[in-house]
């Protein structure tokens, strides 16, 4: 998928977090509740999206991914497709991009997992080791973020964090793009719902609203589970002594709670040419808590069960004409239906 037909499927700007979330494999597990008597996997019918998707947590990119097109948001979640041979070539190419700007601040360590608890305590381990930096001054990339929104456990990865000229702790997104130009309204709208949605995370976390018992009271992680050998003896080298997957969540609520590090002031997100590697455009991006939290709100009201899905508006169909979802979308028939019928000629009495 290349050209416009990328732009009009959300692929023309990528973010460097969105692909990395991309790689990780989904924490799907079928629910106990959902098995039968005889073990066989047998699903009741689960009442909530979340459930049927058997999801613990959203990812930031995913509730943003909302505001394109929630039904091919949807769509991708419970019917993924292989990717159009352009689009991988995209990703990859971003992925490199993203690589290189990681490794400007800090090596990648690879560290061999053998536990769900051992694959969030590397997260966390990121997080914490991030925080002296930012207590100092300095910037860094790929910071992960978690919280909960409306009872709903979500997670993402922000690309940047920087102090800028006024001592402002500055949030920089990178979104690269196929076409050498800026985006248009609709995805920019999609992208400040992102770098907005970060923030709001980032700032409870600081504020020491992130406790042990969210990991696992809404992903179901095990506070008792003994870390991964070759994960604690790196966790020592960097300056942490744990043993259990309790003991690091201990380790993160207190030097959040005590940390001195400040709310996010500026969000920015750069725009550059995949291609050619220049640079498109900054935009500075407002900040309203009170309407992040409402679409936030409204988003997660579909995975909680309490709306039904919804496709786009007709002003935005032109949304439809490269999706690989349209032959199967109820949404886009029903309006298109809709549509023929108000433009019937009406019948004399």
């Amino acid at each position: 998928m290349a050209g416009a037909e990328a732009d009009a499927a959300g692929f023309s700007d990528l973010s460097d977090s969105e692909l990395l979330q991309a790689e990780e494999p989904r924490e799907a597990e079928e629910p106990r509740s959902a098995r039968g008597p005889d073990g066989a996997g047998k699903r009741k019918r689960a009442q909530r999206p979340l459930d049927r998707c058997a999801l613990r947590y959203l990812c930031v990119t995913g509730l943003a991914g909302q505001s394109w097109c929630e039904q091919q948001m949807v769509f991708g979640m419970e019917q993924p497709r292989p990717l159009a041979p352009e689009t991988a070539a995209l990703l990859d190419t971003g992925k490199s991009i993203h690589l290189a700007r990681e490794l400007e601040v800090h090596d990648l360590v690879k560290i061999p997992t053998t536990s769900r608890e051992d694959c969030w305590a590397i997260k966390i381990l990121n997080l914490l080791s991030v925080i002296p930096v930012l207590q100092a001054g300095g910037h860094v990339r790929e910071l992960p973020v978690f919280g909960v929104i409306e009872g709903v456990f979500v997670s993402g990865i922000i690309d940047e964090l920087c102090y800028n000229t006024k001592g402002e702790l500055e949030l920089n997104e990178l979104k690269t793009r196929s076409r050498p130009f800026m985006p248009g309204k609709a995805q920019r709208k999609k992208d400040h719902f992102q770098v907005s949605l970060y923030k709001y995370i980032f700032d409870t976390m600081v504020q020491g609203q992130l406790k042990p018992d969210v990991f696992t009271n809404h992903i179901h992680l095990r506070p008792e589970q003994l870390l991964g050998c070759q994960l604690r003896k790196h966790a020592q080298k960097i300056g942490f002594m744990i043993t259990s997957f309790g003991d690091l969540l201990e380790l993160m609520h207190l030097n959040l709670m005590f940390s001195d590090i400040p709310g996010i002031d500026c969000l920015k997100i750069e725009y550059s040419h995949q291609e050619s590697s220049v640079p498109l455009g900054t935009e500075v991006v407002p900040y309203e808590e009170a309407t992040v939290k409402e679409k936030a709100q409204y988003y997660l009201a579909y995975w909680k069960g309490q709306r039904e899905v919804r496709g786009v508006d007709i002003e935005e169909a032109w949304k439809c004409q490269s999706c690989g979802y349209s032959e199967i979308c109820n949404w886009r028939k029903k309006r298109a239906e809709g549509l023929e019928k108000r433009n019937e000629p009406k019948k004399s009495k």
